[in-house]
């Protein structure tokens, strides 16, 4: 046994080296240990997202380093099972869910335990289940952030493009509680899911622009971009002077004097949204659970880029 109580080889999902889903296997990593100002956490649940594929093939190389073998995954829920020095919040047994991203890339959520910044963790409420809990944190925060960086308010007409999406998901959800009036752009077959969040559904395509025009003649208060390419050729066209936009997609909304957002992991926003989920004002969509011992599957179904809401492994 660790000095910290975990067991020593904890069992993990890694790579090695950059590269596609061929690089992922599991082993054996060192026992992670809190520093003055983390938790250890035994985790439950973990959280997928497509950032953890793209980080895998290296496309984030020359944003942050990368220590191998690298443990994907940042979002989390779990129990505590040590604290470090600076961490009065928190106590051994307590539930918690975080955005657990480091400033290197190496520990992450795909274990039996880790290391978690007390920065990006929050309490987990008991209405809420570890596996709804580990689908909520880069996606919710993602979806919050961005929000608040354009401002929705109420009475706002708001035009949110992959609406059904694991952002998307929450974004459309977020802005109908601020007030505001959503169109949310997806396939035909997501149009009833984005009605069930609080949106009216048009579909991508060629007709996107005539669509939304149709909706919405005199333009949008704000456009809401979780997609990129092809969504952010039509923001000149549908968005009213002096609007704003926000895209975590596409960096040619800075140039349109909007936001090119990347998500912050922070202590009070995951609290507000995991408050908003256990009073059942905010809905998690878990698309899919997986095993442990199916992880390299979960991260297959997540790359074939078809899933509505979230995938979460258990442990």
């Amino acid at each position: 046994m660790s000095r910290c109580g975990v067991p020593s080889g904890v069992k993990a999902l890694l790579y090695d080296r950059f590269g596609n889903r061929d690089q992922l296997r599991f082993g054996d990593v060192a026992d992670p240990h809190p520093g003055p100002d983390s938790l250890v956490v035994k985790v439950v649940a973990a959280g997928l997202n497509p950032v953890d594929y793209k980080i895998r093939e290296g496309h984030l190389a020359s944003l942050m380093d990368t220590m191998f073998p690298v443990v994907p995954g940042w979002d989390v829920a779990g129990v505590v099972v040590a604290t470090g020095l600076d961490t009065p919040e928190y106590a051994v047994g307590d539930e918690v869910l975080a955005y657990a991203r480091k400033d290197v890339v190496g520990g992450g959520s795909l274990a039996e335990f880790i290391s978690v910044p007390v920065r990006t963790a929050a309490h987990k409420p008991s209405e809420v289940s570890f596996e709804e809990a580990a689908a909520l944190p880069l996606a919710g925060l993602t979806a919050l952030q961005s929000i608040r960086r354009v401002g929705v308010a109420a009475g706002q007409t708001v035009l949110i493009h992959a609406a059904g999406g694991g952002v998307g998901s929450f974004a459309t959800q977020l802005a109908v509680l601020a007030g505001a009036r959503v169109i949310g752009t997806g396939s035909a077959s997501s149009h009833d899911y984005l009605r069930s969040l609080g949106a009216e559904p048009i579909s991508y395509g060629e007709r996107l622009v005539e669509q939304a025009r149709s909706a919405v003649p005199e333009g949008f208060d704000v456009i809401l971009d979780y997609v990129g390419g092809e969504a952010m050729d039509s923001v000149a066209s549908l968005l009213i002077p002096g609007g704003r936009v926000a895209s975590i997609a596409d960096p040619r909304a800075a140039a349109l004097g909007g936001h090119y957002v990347w998500v912050r992991p922070d202590h009070d926003d995951l609290a507000e949204l995991v408050a908003l989920v256990a009073a059942g004002r905010l809905r998690v969509n878990v698309a899919g659970t997986y095993s442990f011992e199916q992880a390299i599957a979960a991260y297959a179904e997540l790359e074939g880029g078809h899933v509505r809401g979230k995938i979460v492994v258990t442990l």
